[in-house]
C-alpha cells in the first residue's frame, strides 16, 4: 500500500533503485552491464549506491536461477524485478502448502519486486487460498496474495488481490506497462481467506477471516490479455529483508464452460477432505470424471461416491476406487447412504424407460444384488434411522417434493411433510429423535427441523443465503450444510457455482464457513461426516485448465 512518506521516497529516488538517482530502465541496463561482466561500462556515470545494489542484484539472480521451476500445481517461480537477495519458495506435498520467501522494494508504482509463484492460464478462472505471515516482520507494508500479469516483465499490466503485514486489503491494478499502481480498498483487515476471480475483463477480489462469509470488490475493464501468468508473491517493502509466507488451501479453478451439461457431460472433480478443527483441505483424489456425494465407511478407511452412473469405494490409505457391485442399477445417483452400523448401501437408481423416475434400493455394504425399498419415484434417498430400521428420502408426487418415510424392508411409505413448497434432504439425528431437512417453504432455502412423525417443523437457519442437505456430526452437537449466494433461485440445487460448506450447532447459534467451494449440486449431497466427527468428506469442481 502507499503511504505519504513512501510517496516521497519514491518521487526523489525515481521509486526505484535504493538512494541512487536512476531510473528503472537505467537500473536494468547497469545489471545487465555486470551480468555480462562489463564493470567498466556498466558503473561508468552510476553513483556507487547504484552500483553496490546492482552487484546485490546479479548475485541474487545468479542463486535464483530462472523462472522454469515448477512446483505443486504451478509451472514455476521467481524473482520479479531488480531484487537483492534471492526469494525462494517450497511446497509440502503432504500437507499441500506452500511458503514462499522473498525480498523485494515494492510492488507499487511503474515497477514490482519480490518473489511470484505462478502457472500460465488463458481464458476465465477462480484462484483461492488461505493465507499467512511468518514471522513478526520487519515492516507493516509487506504484501502477499493473488496476483494476475500479462507478463514476467517488473513493469508488467496486473492486477492484484493484497493483504499487509498491518492488515491492510486491498485490490491493485496496473492498466498498462509502465503505468503508476492503482487500488480499492476493501473495508477487511487481515483477512486470511483470499480469491481472485476473472471473468473477461472484470477481476473480483473476494476476502474474509476464516469462517465468515466472503467481501467482494471487482474492477471492471481490464485488458490483461487472454494469456496470463496467475499466482501468488510475496514483497518485503524491503530491499534487503526477506519476508517469509505460508498458503494453504490453494485452488485454481477454471468454471464449468457456458451451457454445460451435468446430466450428459463430465467435469474435473477433486474429493476433498476438510478437518473440522483447523479447516485444512486435503485433495485426496482428482479425476478427469464427475464425482459426486461421498459417504464416508464406518471403519473410517474409505469413501463410496457415485461417478457416471455407478458407485465406488475409494480406499484413503491406497488412493484406489473399486466399482462396488449394484447388479442391473447403473443409473445410480448421488441420493445414496450407508446404515448407521455400516451393513447396507442404499441408492436412488434411475429407473430405465421412465425418465425422470428413481427408485430407492439397497444392496450389501460390499455389493450384490438390489433390493428394492419405494413403491413409487422420484425417490431420492437421503438418510437411514439410527436402528438402521426406517429410511428417509425426498420424494416428488403429483409436482410438489415432500419428506417421506419407509420401512428399510419396503411395504408402505408415509409422508412426513405437506407443505407446497420443496422439502428435501432429510437426515436424522444421531439419537433418533430429530429429522434435519431444508425446504423454501419461506421463500428462500433453509434448513429445518421435525420429529420423526412429522411434527414440531420449524426453521433453524435464518440468513439470506440458500442452504441445502444438512448432516449431523455423528456425536449429534454439529450440523454441516450446503450454502448458495443470494442470486440461486430458492429451488435450484444449481451445478458449478461459489457455495460455501457451513457448520453449526445442532441446537442453533453462530454459523461459521468450513470451506469456500466451487461446487453444489454433487458437493456434500450425502452424509458425509467421518466416524471420529473430525473430518468433512466433499467434492468441488473444475474446468479444464487452457493452460
Amino acid at each position: 500500500m502507499k503511504t505519504t512518506g513512501e510517496n516521497g521516497r519514491a518521487r526523489r529516488n525515481g521509486g526505484r533503485f535504493s538512494a541512487a538517482v536512476l531510473s528503472v530502465a537505467a537500473a536494468a541496463a547497469l545489471v545487465l552491464a555486470l551480468q555480462a561482466g562489463d564493470e567498466a561500462r556498466g558503473a561508468e556515470n552510476a553513483p556507487a549506491a547504484a552500483v553496490a545494489r546492482a552487484r546485490a542484484v546479479v548475485q541474487s539472480r545468479r542463486a535464483g536461477a530462472g523462472w522454469e521451476r515448477p512446483l505443486g500445481v504451478f509451472d514455476g517461480h521467481g524473482d520479479l524485478g531488480l531484487v537483492e537477495r534471492a526469494g525462494s519458495a517450497t511446497y509440502n506435498p503432504q500437507k499441500q502448502e506452500y511458503v514462499i520467501e522473498g525480498a523485494g522494494l515494492n510492488m507499487w508504482y511503474s515497477t514490482d519486486e519480490g518473489h511470484f509463484l505462478w502457472k500460465h492460464l488463458r481464458g476465465d478462472f477462480i484462484l483461492s487460498a488461505t493465507i499467512e505471515f511468518l514471522g513478526p516482520g520487519a515492516t507493516g507494508r509487506r504484501k502477499i496474495g493473488w496476483m494476475v500479469r500479462s507478463s514476467l516483465d517488473t513493469d508488467s499490466p496486473h492486477v492484484s488481490a493484497v493483504v499487509t503485514g498491518d492488515g491492510a486489503t486491498a485490490i491493485q491494478y496496473r492498466k498498462a506497462a509502465g503505468l503508476e499502481t492503482s487500488e480499492d480498498q476493501i473495508g477487511v483487515n487481515g483477512p486470511n481467506e483470499i480469491q481472485i476471480e476473472r471473468r473477461g475483463r472484470t477481476y473480483i477480489m473476494s476476502v474474509a477471516h476464516q469462517g465468515e462469509n466472503y467481501i467482494r470488490k471487482p474492477i471492471e475493464g481490464l485488458a490483461l490479455g487472454d494469456e496470463v501468468y496467475c499466482g501468488l508473491f510475496i514483497c518485503a517493502h524491503n530491499a534487503t529483508n526477506l519476508e517469509k509466507a505460508r498458503f494453504t488451501n490453494v485452488r485454481i479453478t477454471v468454471p464449468a464452460p457456458e451451457g454445460f451439461a451435468p446430466e450428459r457431460e463430465d467435469i474435473a472433480s477433486r474429493l476433498e477432505i476438510v478437518d473440522v478443527a483447523t479447516r485444512n483441505r486435503t485433495v485426496v483424489e482428482e479425476s478427469a470424471k464427475t464425482l459426486q456425494a461421498p459417504n464416508w465407511t464406518k471403519d473410517g478407511r474409505s469413501l463410496i461416491y457415485n461417478s457416471g452412473g455407478r458407485l465406488y469405494r475409494f480406499d484413503l490409505e491406497t488412493g484406489s476406487a473399486t466399482m462396488i457391485d449394484t447388479g442391473f442399477a447403473q443409473a445410480v445417483t448421488s441420493g445414496h447412504a450407508l446404515s448407521r452400523d455400516g451393513k447396507r448401501l442404499g441408492f436412488s437408481q434411475i429407473v430405465t424407460g421412465a425418465a425422470g423416475t428413481s427408485i430407492i434400493y439397497t444392496v450389501p455394504v460390499g455389493g450384490g444384488k438390489p433390493e428394492r425399498v419405494t413403491p413409487r419415484g422420484p425417490s431420492f434417498l437421503h438418510g437411514w434411522s439410527p436402528d438402521g430400521r426406517q429410511m428417509v428420502y425426498a420424494g416428488k408426487r403429483k409436482g410438489n417434493t415432500d419428506i417421506y418415510r419407509i420401512p428399510a424392508r419396503g411395504i408402505k411409505e408415509t409422508r412426513l411433510t405437506k407443505s407446497k413448497a420443496v422439502d428435501d434432504g432429510p437426515e436424522y439425528t444421531p439419537d433418533g429423535r430429530t429429522i434435519f431437512f431444508n425446504s423454501d417453504r419461506s421463500g428462500t432455502m433453509k434448513i429445518w427441523r421435525m420429529r420423526p412423525d412429522g411434527k414440531g417443523q420449524r426453521q433453524v437457519t435464518t440468513d439470506g443465503l440458500q442452504d441445502w442437505f444438512p448432516h449431523v456430526s455423528p456425536d449429534g452437537r454439529w450440523i454441516v450444510f450446503l450454502s448458495f449466494e443470494r442470486d440461486v433461485a430458492p429451488a435450484d440445487l444449481a451445478f458449478g457455482r461459489q457455495v460455501y460448506i457451513r457448520m453449526m450447532p445442532v441446537e442453533g447459534g453462530e454459523i461459521r464457513v468450513l470451506a469456500y467451494v466451487y461446487g453444489g449440486r454433487g458437493t456434500i449431497d450425502a452424509p458425509s461426516w467421518s466416524p471420529d466427527g473430525r473430518k468433512v468428506a466433499f467434492v468441488s469442481y473444475t474446468g479444464s485448465i487452457r493452460s
